[in-house]
């Protein structure tokens, strides 16, 4: 069946066992991200060569949207798994899907792999009959953002590392040494201390930012669920906790994946050391590469993208999001609605 049994033990370790050894594997294709995102159903896809091995999957995740008029979303986050450049192989993956996810009440199958962008590539999406949103689209209009800040570490490793910092920006640079100078330090664990210490540094950010935060239980699935995959990292300098992260390492990457930091002693400039530490760990463990996450534009008056630009250099453009559309009206609404934010 292309579509998992989930009573099926069998199948969904086959399943499992091909995600966690695929080199295209990601941390939100995993069967556990499904159940950090617990208020998602999941549908986890697959197809197989002549022999019978899987050679491509997707795991799904679906929700109702508001303004699809109560249609599911049905959302592939950084898949599919499987040679993503084999787009006949990524539409047989799409074909096994469509009917359950129809069936399901689904106005759009949408991933966004990671991968970048070139004319080639998103002419050859378009020829096979996919919706592709990428240059195109205004604003906040995708689900995450098109342009990420990866820092390549392909050749870096413990002995060299050093020299790594050398091709940082010069404040970069000048921060981090300043933040060691200053005496700050940063430790990781997965104790409770460390998650309340963590989620205290995020709520602090998002209300000085004005954004909305997760509430604490999500994180708790996060560090349940993902195991040894993710570390809590802290700045500490004297009695004060200064920001922390919660970082992934899986795939061919360490990914910081949610960050914090307080109100007190910013001028010691504590995240630029943790970051540092963060990159290590994903050279320590052999990883070809650090991923700050994604910003929506690469605006110099913006002061998250001046940030990770110190570190990175640049961007990493990827090649957006690629849809197959059950309800052209849904699709429509929701869209629109995602550009207006």
């Amino acid at each position: 069946m292309p579509i998992v049994d989930m009573n099926d033990q069998a199948e969904l370790q086959r399943y499992k066992d091909f995600l966690a050894t695929s080199p295209n594997r990601k941390l939100t294709q995993t069967v556990e991200w499904g159940r950090v995102k617990s208020n998602w159903e999941p549908c986890y896809v697959y197809v197989t060569d002549e022999a019978g091995q899987i050679e491509g999957a997707m795991s799904i995740l679906m929700i109702a949207n508001k303004q699809a008029g109560g249609k599911k979303l049905a959302y592939c986050s950084k898949g599919p798994v499987c040679d993503v450049h084999n787009v006949a192989l990524v539409k047989r993956l799409y074909d096994e899907a469509s009917d359950y996810l129809q069936q399901q009440g689904a106005f759009v199958l949408r991933a966004d792999p990671e991968v970048e962008y070139t004319d080639e590539y998103d002419h050859a999406l378009r020829e096979a009959g996919f919706t592709v949103r990428n240059k195109d689209v205004v604003g906040h209009g995708t689900i995450m953002p098109r342009l990420n800040m990866v820092l390549d570490l392909n050749g870096v490793t413990p002995d060299n590392v050093d020299e790594l910092m050398m091709k940082f920006r010069k404040n970069t640079r000048y921060n981090i040494r300043l933040a060691k100078r200053k005496g700050v330090t940063v430790d990781y664990g997965k104790s409770q201390e460390y998650l309340d210490a963590f989620y205290e540094t995020h709520k602090a950010m998002a209300e000085r930012q004005h954004i909305t935060y997760r509430p604490k239980e999500y994180f708790e699935r996060v560090l349940d669920e993902l195991g040894d995959h993710v570390r809590i990292y802290l700045a500490r300098h004297e009695d004060d906790i200064l920001a922390g992260a919660i970082t992934a390492n899986y795939g061919d990457r360490v990914w910081h994946m949610y960050g914090g930091s307080t109100n007190v002693k910013r001028n010691l400039m504590p995240n630029y050391l943790m970051q540092w530490n963060m990159i290590n760990w994903a050279v320590e463990t052999g990883k070809p590469y650090y991923d700050f996450g994604g910003i929506f534009e690469a605006d110099p008056k913006d002061g998250l993208y001046v940030y990770k630009a110190g570190f990175t250099g640049g961007v990493t453009e990827y090649i957006g999001e690629i849809d197959r559309v059950f309800d052209e009206d849904a699709y429509r609404k929701y869209n629109e609605h995602m550009e207006s934010l």
